[in-house]
């Protein structure tokens, strides 16, 4: 997962001490050191600073994760835990990097065949848009 001279250029920024609500979709290159919560979604990559703090899912080409994350993460490039992140949530990629004292908790798609990883990818999806539908209870409630 190396950067090349096109992977360089920031094009959007959260700094340190910034919080946001609600979904953001990004184009290109992201870097987040604030608190969102909320789903992120780039075209490009995402780096995770170690201040940082997401709950929410992250869908990227590939992520650098350095700071916390609740929710799950797609990113098929590739995925890099520091060890300063924790995610509770599933990774789905095609390279996965986890270095000492990461905290992970979640299941993990890692194929680096593309037809494999589409597969797997596609019945991850299904599973978890059941799992997610069956927490409602069809009188209006959750089931909890």
């Amino acid at each position: 997962m190396a950067f090349n001279k096109d992977d360089v250029s920031i094009n959007s920024l959260i700094g340190i001490g910034s919080a946001i609500t609600g979904d953001i979709k990004f184009t290109g290159f992201v870097t987040v050191h604030g608190d969102i919560n909320g789903n992120i979604e780039t075209s490009g990559k995402i780096i995770v600073g170690e201040k940082a703090r997401i709950k929410g899912n992250v869908t990227a080409k590939s992520a650098i994760i350095g700071g916390i994350v609740e929710g799950n993460i797609t990113a098929p490039e590739g995925i890099q835990l520091f060890e300063t992140a924790a995610v509770v949530g599933d990774l789905a990629t095609k390279h996965l990097l986890l270095v000492d004292n990461v905290l992970f908790h979640g299941h993990c798609i890692s194929l680096s065949d593309e037809k494999m990883y589409e597969e797997a990818q596609k019945e991850w999806i299904d599973i978890t848009t059941i799992n997610s539908a069956s927490l409602v209870n069809p009188r209006g409630g959750a089931d909890f």
